[in-house]
Parts: C-alpha cells; sequence; structure tokens
C-alpha cells in the first residue's frame, strides 16, 4: 500500500519535473538565440519593441508561471546579495505571490471540515465571498456569536502537497547541481534550499502564525499607538486562521492620510517606533513590513497584519547593530569592523586590517552627511557588500533584519522627509552599549574567559599527546590505483551508453521545444515533446537514484 503512494509521488515528481524543465529550457534557448545575434528566430512574444525583452525581466515571468513555490522562492532570493546579482535582485522584487481565488463553495468546505462543524455554529455571520485571496491561502469575513468581526483565512486545496513536491525538486536539483559544480558550494545554494524550505513549511501552518501573532499582542499589550490583532486560537488550526478584523488607512499617501485627519509625522514615528522596539527590545520582528500589512487607525495607530514571517535576532546581533549605530555616530570604523566580525563570530581574522580601511573608505563617501541625513539602511547593506567581497558569511537573519529595516525607512520617509532612522535608533543602540560594559556585565565576562584558560591550561598536555600520538599512527599518503578489471570497463561502458542516451534524448526534446516555439501547434509537436520530456526525466531520474543501466 505504501508502494502504491511512493510510485504516486514519483509520477508527480515526474509531471511537475517535466514542466518546470519545458520551461525553464524555453527561457534558455531564447538567452542562446540572443546571444549568438539570431535574434530575427525569436518570436514576438518574447520581444518589446523589437528589441528582446531583458533577461532578468524574463526570468520573473517564467518563475511567475512555475508557481507560489518558485514565486515565494525568487522573493526570498530577492533579499540574498550573496547568491544573485543586483540587477536580478532588482527584478525579483517585483514578484507577486497572488492568484485567483479557488471556488467559495470549496473554500467553504474546507473551513467547515477545519471548524468540525457548520460555520453557523461558530459564527452569527459570514461572507460567502472571498475579499482577498493569495498563492496559498484567501480570507473571508465573519462576525463571532459575541459580534467580534474576524477574519477568516483558509489555505488552499491541495496547496501543500504541491509545495512540498516543489522543494523536494528544488532540493533534488541545487545537490546535484553542487556535485556537478564544487564552486557553488561557496555560496551555500543547498543550505539555502534547505532554509527555504523550513521558511515555506512555517508559512504553511497557521498556528505558528497565530503563534507569533500572540507574542506580537503580547509585546505591545501596554502601547497604545500599536494594535495586534487578537487570534482566536479555539477556532484556529493548520490550515485555518481566525483572526480579530482590522482595518484603516493604508500608509501610501501622506497628503491623502491627512484629509483623512490623521498626522503623517506621527504615524511615521510610531510605526518606526513599534519596529525598533521589536528588533532592539525583544529580537523577534515582523519580517513583512510592506504598507499593505499596515494600517492606519484613529489616534495614529499603526495595526499590523501577516504574521507569517517573523525574524529572531541572537544578542550578538542586536549587539552588531549598536556597534554599527555607534561607529556611525562616532565616525569610527574600527568600531564598525569589531561589529562586523563578532556577527561572522570572527574573532581572529587576517584581513582586518584591509576590511576596517574598506569600512573607513565607507564612511569617508558619507562624510557630507549629519548623522540625522545619513541613510541607514543604505550604509547597512554596503556593509553587508563589504563583508560579501571578503567572503564572510552573514547569518540568514540579518538579510531580513537588513530587508525590514530598509521597508520601515522608506514607509517613513514618504510620510514624513524628515524623519531620521539613524536618529532613533541611536538611544536603542546606546543602552544596548551600556548593558554590555556594565560592571555586572564586564565581570561575567571576565569570569567566562579565565574559565576557559583554566580549561585550556588543564587540558594542553593532553591535546599535545593526543595529536602527537596520531599524528605517529596516522598516514598522510593515499594511493588511489585504476584497475583496468571488467568491473572497471562495465562502469565505464554504461558511462558511454548514459551520456549518448542522454545527449539523444535531450536533442529530441530541444527539437520538440523549437517546434512548440516556432511552428503551428499540432498534435505531432506535443506528443514528440511529450515523449522526449519523459525520457529525458526519466534518465535524469536514474541519475539521480544511482540506478544502474
Amino acid at each position: 500500500m505504501f508502494g502504491i503512494f511512493k510510485v504516486h509521488f514519483y509520477y508527480l515528481r515526474i509531471v511537475r519535473g517535466i514542466f518546470i524543465m519545458g520551461t525553464m529550457m524555453k527561457f534558455f534557448i531564447i538567452n542562446w538565440l540572443s546571444e549568438h545575434r539570431l535574434k530575427g528566430l525569436i518570436p514576438a512574444k518574447y520581444k518589446r519593441y523589437g528589441q528582446v525583452i531583458p533577461q532578468p525581466e524574463r526570468l520573473r515571468k517564467e518563475i511567475e508561471k512555475l508557481g507560489p513555490t518558485f514565486v515565494k522562492f525568487g522573493q526570498i532570493l530577492a533579499d540574498r546579495p550573496d547568491i544573485v546579482s543586483e540587477q536580478l535582485r532588482e527584478e525579483l522584487k517585483k514578484l507577486q505571490c497572488s492568484a485567483e481565488p479557488c471556488d467559495d463553495e470549496v473554500a467553504i468546505e474546507l473551513i467547515e471540515k477545519e471548524l468540525g462543524g457548520p460555520i453557523t455554529s461558530f459564527f452569527d455571520e459570514f461572507e460567502p465571498k472571498c475579499f482577498a485571496s493569495a498563492s496559498i491561502g484567501q480570507v473571508y469575513k465573519a462576525r463571532l456569536k459575541d459580534g467580534t468581526p474576524v477574519i477568516l483565512k483558509i489555505q488552499r486545496p491541495d496547496i501543500e502537497p504541491k509545495v512540498k513536491l516543489d522543494i523536494s525538486l528544488l532540493r533534488l536539483l541545487t545537490e546535484q547541481l553542487v556535485k556537478e559544480y564544487p564552486g557553488l558550494t561557496v555560496v551555500d545554494i543547498v543550505g539555502f534550499v534547505n532554509e527555504f524550505g523550513e521558511i515555506m513549511m512555517q508559512e504553511m501552518n497557521y498556528q505558528l502564525e497565530g503563534a507569533n501573532a500572540k507574542r506580537f499582542e503580547e509585546m505591545f499589550r501596554h502601547t497604545d499607538y500599536c494594535k495586534i490583532p487578537h487570534v482566536y486560537t479555539e477556532h484556529t488550526t493548520r490550515r485555518l486562521l481566525v483572526m480579530e478584523y482590522v482595518s484603516g488607512s493604508h500608509p501610501d499617501n501622506a497628503e491623502e492620510l491627512t484629509r483623512q485627519g490623521y498626522d503623517p509625522k506621527e504615524v511615521a514615528k510610531n510605526g518606526t517606533q513599534i519596529f525598533l522596539k521589536m528588533i532592539f527590545e525583544h529580537g523577534f520582528f515582523h519580517g513583512d513590513p510592506h504598507g499593505g500589512n499596515l494600517f492606519i487607525q484613529p489616534g495614529n495607530r499603526v495595526a499590523l497584519i501577516d504574521f507569517g514571517m517573523a525574524g529572531m535576532l541572537k544578542p550578538a546581533h542586536m549587539n552588531f547593530l549598536a556597534n554599527f549605530s555607534v561607529g556611525i555616530a562616532t565616525k569610527n570604523a574600527g568600531t564598525i569592523t569589531d561589529g562586523l566580525l563578532d556577527l561572522c563570530d570572527k574573532r581572529f581574522y587576517r584581513e582586518r586590517e584591509n576590511l576596517e580601511f574598506a569600512v573607513h573608505d565607507l564612511l569617508l563617501r558619507y562624510n557630507g552627511y549629519t548623522y540625522d541625513t545619513i541613510p541607514f539602511s543604505q550604509m547597512l547593506n554596503e556593509c553587508v557588500n563589504i563583508m560579501l567581497k571578503f567572503k564572510l558569511n552573514l547569518p540568514s537573519s540579518i538579510y531580513l533584519l537588513i530587508k525590514t529595516l530598509a521597508t520601515i525607512e522608506k514607509v517613513g520617509y514618504n510620510l514624513d522627509s524628515h524623519i531620521s532612522l539613524a536618529t532613533m535608533i541611536q538611544p536603542y543602540a546606546e543602552d544596548l552599549v551600556k548593558i554590555k560594559y556594565a560592571p555586572k556585565a564586564v565581570a561575567h565576562e571576565i569570569y567566562e574567559t579565565m574559565q576557559d584558560y583554566v580549561a585550556l591550561i588543564r587540558d594542553f598536555p593532553n591535546d599535545v599527546s593526543e595529536i602527537l600520538y596520531k599524528l605517529k599512527e596516522g598516514r598522510l599518503i593515499h594511493d588511489f590505483e585504476l584497475k583496468a578489471d571488467a568491473s572497471t570497463m562495465r562502469m565505464l561502458w554504461n558511462i558511454g551508453r548514459i551520456v549518448a542516451l542522454t545527449f539523444l534524448t535531450g536533442s529530441l526534446l530541444a527539437a520538440s521545444i523549437v517546434l512548440k516555439i516556432w511552428g503551428p501547434p499540432t498534435w505531432i509537436a506535443d506528443a514528440m515533446f511529450g515523449f522526449s520530456a519523459f525520457f529525458t526525466v526519466w534518465v535524469l531520474m536514474r541519475l539521480f537514484f544511482k540506478i544502474r543501466m
């Protein structure tokens, strides 16, 4: 029985793999034609005003065709300058997780299944027409028995297996790419895909989103200018989120907010303070603070929604921000460099002098700015680029932090052009520095250092003895001999067969794609594509799973 499910999974993987491969092969064929000055052969749908659409834009459009998993993957890549170029990052930032809503009757059935009974048993009112949708779920309005307005976010049918399938294919692809191109290990693409898989699974679990919202609610329970909607955990499941309904104006236009009776400057200040409290006081912050997730309410209060993506910071991460802020204020490259190395857990770095010189050069470029006019998030992003040039690995949460700070700085500036993120961060940074160098903290650090030295002195003789023993007994030279026996010849013969078969099926697939792009739509072209794609995926699957030919 379990074998049937396994076969079904591999069948879905093959079908999905064919679609992904066909989509990407079309992209690479257009690239090849463009690079080899064969633009006349490129169909008009890939051109604009007679010119081929730029490669990053075409890649973004192909990603959108591949569905929500790849769209989310592209969005996260857009915040990773250590993996993709700046030009591609700017294009990937345009990716939108939107989709046509599924049938309302289907969604209502799913809601009742998650609730464990008819909707009327839990709600006095329910609007059967969805008023918002995204790639993973869609949202409905309702009213609890006590009259409280709420929203119900229900997961799309069968979306979780589809996402899991795409993630498994991404893992398979990246693992094979790293085997073929070992240089990719420098950017740890496999680790990034695994991390992305964890993020997607967390976003698919609405109970985790509800837990994030509850945590934020507790953090700002006594903050008048912040509103976190209440989550009704008794009705929330893995696929259904029931949350207090909040409304208001989005902080997109200062003039519109003024006409509605709000003070844009106060709104900008309140919104910035909320996120700085998250970061510096709690080390836990909302990871997607764009204007669509913020509502402005009476009293210039800022309400937040969508808590599926949240970032967590270690004390070392917050200390880095403090050192960075103090270093900018004092124009001290050494302070910033110390913070950067602490962030990467590099106590002894041989390139420290060169790194400090690069940071000093960065400070000189912003020498004409006063502290309250410095573009804080821009300087932070440039520091990250410097670290990448020195091949220093950053914690992934730092990229999410930089994105959050940049978004908040942009939203705040649109409402108040005189607001200064650096000035608002400074008090938090000073408090962190005071805590770090408080007598109690310094005494504790000295005590831990002394413990390390005592352990080093105590264990040193045994460690030296063990190293000498292993050096004496171990062999440092390894011989490798390839014999021309039957097994070796059979292996080389199998490799030759695989290469020939791969070349043949790949050529057939490429020819069928050319027919589909330029030729008239016929069943012959479709059959040829399906036949060649199936056998290409079959060969690849045998290679991936090391099945003998």
